[in-house]
């Protein structure tokens, strides 16, 4: 029986379209030059980052970011961020009485602004207030520690096959891999990532059938 599902942020709950923007606008680069070498570093099975480091090398992304908050070109988050499942599945999931989680690598403020969303979650967190991040195992242990389940009746759910499914798998949680951006589709197929995942998802709507079984 399942009782908790742990949820990723990026391209799980959030588009990443707004992240993306928002560095390819401060880096005055084109929009869509800097969404197709996010797309090259994917296919490469880079980390998203290395796209702002091609674009400018040497790039100190920390720097960077809070150069962009002092500017007043920080981190924004709303409604139309949101997927449009995320509210419905949710909200199911809360009413099976499951306990919902929302966990992935993000900063201290993307925390603060999803908290004001006001999601139907029990809890949100992020590697940023944790102080450790994905693919580490501490991450996982810290998702365990929170879950309040033992490990096989707690689903984590993410895009991202490095940084989600194997180490979500490795800590012996139960994983449920969501084809959605570019890491989720581009990877959806592969034999490795299918054999680690225990659900294969098209849209969150279906974690309700999952708590089901």
């Amino acid at each position: 029986m399942i009782e908790t599902i742990v949820l990723d942020v990026g391209e799980t709950i959030t588009r990443d379209d707004r992240y993306w923007t928002s560095w390819a606008d401060w880096l005055d680069v084109p929009r869509h030059t800097l969404s197709a070498l996010v797309g090259a570093v994917v296919a490469r099975g880079d980390d998203n980052a290395e796209a702002l480091r091609l674009v400018r090398p040497g790039i100190d992304i920390a720097a960077e970011y809070h150069a962009r908050e002092s500017a007043g070109h920080g981190e924004h988050l709303d409604e139309s961020d949101l997927y449009d499942d995320v509210r419905p599945a949710l909200s199911a999931l809360r009413r099976a009485g499951v306990r919902v989680i929302i966990a992935g690598n993000q900063t201290s403020r993307a925390a603060e602004l999803l908290r004001d969303l006001d999601l139907p979650a029990d809890l949100i967190v992020t590697s940023g207030e944790w102080g450790v991040a994905k693919p580490q195992p501490e991450f996982f242990q810290r998702v365990l520690e929170v879950a309040q389940a033992a490990p096989n009746a707690t689903v984590y759910v993410g895009d991202h096959p490095a940084n989600d499914v194997f180490p979500a798998k490795a800590a012996g949680l139960r994983v449920a891999h969501l084809r959605r951006g570019p890491w989720g589709h581009l990877w959806a197929d592969d034999p490795e990532v299918v054999g680690a995942a225990d659900w294969r998802l098209d849209s969150l709507t279906q974690l309700a059938e999952i708590v089901k079984d």
